[in-house]
């Protein structure tokens, strides 16, 4: 019998939580990015800024971006890593992916779309100076897995960065879950049609680990120097830890 896992708040076997995650994100890819703005009244973009920053990369280096879709980051990256660098944008699902490789290329940039499983890394090991994974690590079933994978294909002195929703500071949380189970649903009515998205999303981001749970998680997957930044009073957190 299968094992279960969560989508949400709902109980599901595990060899369905990709699809139903999968269905989640053919639906929304079109407006993803539009959602993201008025969502977070456009703070993901500073979010996403202060990931960079601490990435460490520079000119020459290789870069893996796990569920990268519609290529925030990997277009950063991109810029940062030049002729001599090596930028990969990854993601579980083709229409994000398609929507993030359209957006490279209209942007100048021909940089190498893989669509695969953050639990089964096409890499080598040893191989990346920097690996991030952006609002995709709740999504995935066997977190634990995918960053045992992350870990692996990091080169030794190479960062993982997760940025993810994480558990907001307590005085806020009637306030946030109003705004996460009334005004998201009705947002994503309005924008995409598809109010169940992003009933999910607020759902998800419950179920998903604390930032003290994630960071024991790195460590377990075998990081060291493992911190995290509280981001907009812990709406959002960034975990950094690195492969020695």
């Amino acid at each position: 019998m299968d094992k279960t896992t969560h989508f949400g708040f709902e109980t599901v076997e595990e060899s369905q939580k990709a699809q139903k995650v999968a269905e989640v994100f053919h639906s929304v890819a079109q407006r993803y990015d539009l959602m993201n703005d008025l969502m977070s009244a456009g703070l993901h973009r500073l979010w996403k800024a202060f990931t960079i920053a601490q990435s460490g990369v520079k000119t020459g280096s290789r870069v893996l971006d796990v569920a990268g879709g519609t290529a925030d980051l990997t277009l950063q990256f991109a810029r940062r890593v030049g002729a001599t660098g090596q930028v990969v944008l990854s993601d579980i699902n083709s229409s994000m992916l398609t929507v993030g490789r359209d957006r490279l290329m209209d942007e100048g940039f021909v940089v190498p779309a893989v669509q695969c499983d953050a639990e089964r890394i096409p890499f080598p090991a040893n191989y990346f100076d920097c690996v991030t994974v952006a609002f995709g690590l709740r999504n995935m079933t066997h977190k634990e897995g995918a960053l045992g994978e992350m870990f692996r294909v990091l080169r030794p002195g190479g960062r993982l960065l997760v940025l993810e929703f994480s558990k907001v500071w307590k005085p806020l949380q009637p306030l946030y879950d109003a705004y996460s189970f009334k005004v998201l649903p009705l947002m994503g009515k309005l924008v995409t049609d598809d109010p169940d998205s992003y009933r999910y999303l607020a759902e998800s981001i419950r179920m998903h680990p604390s930032q003290e749970e994630l960071k024991r998680m790195m460590e377990q997957a075998g990081f060291e120097r493992v911190d995290y930044y509280n981001l907009a009073a812990g709406v959002v957190a960034l975990h950094k830890g690195f492969k020695f």
